[in-house]
């Protein structure tokens, strides 16, 4: 396992929670998706599918792979562009992606029901942090949607194949 962790303490009902301190902030979310990890890695590590059933991103361009560089745009600014780099790259279990400010976890965990569960963290900071944190915006209705979008689609997916 790698040095990044998700909040294990989050409920897997879909609900983010952000825990703000003076250099930082993280927020959290976790769900239960009825599929098979493949599937939901797939729509996760896919830059060019992502904006068609992700509602939370504009555009994703560049290739999720370790290493890899993507350049994201997000609805809660349209304006700016995000590069980021991927950081960790275990398939079907954990993707770490960020920048200089902060890192994006996204860890797969197999139930026994046949469902996994998706954790995502991502905890943003820094010594300048407090000088600039009142300009970020806070990620949890983002990242509830997000979940959602990738619960929806990956059932779907699953139970056109089954």
């Amino acid at each position: 396992m790698s040095q990044f962790s998700s909040n294990p303490s989050a409920s897997p009902d879909g609900k983010a929670t952000t825990v703000k301190e003076t250099f930082s902030r993280e927020t959290s979310v976790r769900i239960d998706i009825q599929a098979a990890p493949a599937i939901v890695w797939a729509l996760l590590t896919n830059a060019s599918d992502f904006a068609r059933w992700n509602s939370t991103i504009v555009s994703l361009e560049g290739e999720i792979r370790l290493g890899g560089t993507i350049k994201l745009k997000s609805t809660l600014d349209e304006k700016r562009t995000f590069t980021l780099k991927v950081k960790v790259f275990e398939p079907e279990k954990q993707m770490v992606w960020g920048d200089g400010k902060g890192n994006r976890v996204y860890t797969l965990t197999s139930g026994d029901s046949g469902a996994v569960t998706l954790s995502m963290t991502e905890k943003i900071g820094g010594l300048m942090f407090p000088l600039y944190s009142k300009y970020i915006p806070f990620f949890d209705e983002s990242f509830e949607h997000f979940v959602t979008d990738l619960k929806k689609e990956a059932e779907t997916i699953h139970n056109t194949k089954n």
